[in-house]
Formats: structure tokens, C-alpha cells, sequence
């Protein structure tokens, strides 16, 4: 295998802090980012770490790196798109609305 199919870090938006933090809550692997998506990871970083909830740009950063591109190269509306569904998912964003 090559290294691009098994390091995180190897993914475009993906440094060492995202990737460390990423395999904290149980995703090691491009495969599994891949297979678990950008809300879903972004809800169990959320999760992990209360205080320091994943922003715009980070929500943004996985859906890049699942897709291969840098993340401002998403348009703006799927950017709001992703951000609106990890919104609506996370309990105490429902619970304040």
C-alpha cells in the first residue's frame, strides 16, 4: 500500500494536530474518513473535546481532504450545506435553538 492510502496526513488539509486528533476519537486511516464523512468525524471530534468544537474551516478541511482538494476549492453553499448538517446534529446546538 502506499503511503497516500494510510497516513492522514498525507491528505490535503490534514497536518499533524487534525490527524492526531482524528485517530483520539477512532479514525486512523483515509479509509475511514472516508467511510465515516466529514459531519460524522467533525461530531466525534466534537465530542471528544467539548471546549475546542471543530470550526467552519476544520468542517470544511475533512470534507476536502475526503474529496482530494484543498478546502476553500468547495463552493460556498456546500460549505454552509456541511456546516448546517454538524450544526443540526450536535445536541447542545439543538437544545439552544
Amino acid at each position: 500500500m502506499r503511503v497516500e492510502e494510510t497516513s492522514l496526513e498525507a491528505m490535503p488539509n490534514i497536518g499533524k494536530v487534525v490527524a492526531g486528533r482524528l485517530r483520539e476519537v477512532g479514525i486512523a486511516t483515509p479509509a475511514e474518513l472516508r467511510r465515516v464523512g466529514a459531519v460524522k468525524a467533525a461530531l466525534r471530534l466534537a465530542a471528544a473535546r467539548p471546549e475546542d468544537p471543530p470550526c467552519r474551516s476544520m468542517l470544511s478541511g475533512l470534507e476536502g481532504a475526503i474529496r482530494g482538494i484543498r478546502w476553500h476549492a468547495l463552493p460556498k453553499a456546500e460549505r454552509e450545506e456541511l456546516w448546517a448538517a454538524y450544526c443540526a446534529r450536535r445536541p447542545e446546538r439543538r437544545a439552544a435553538s
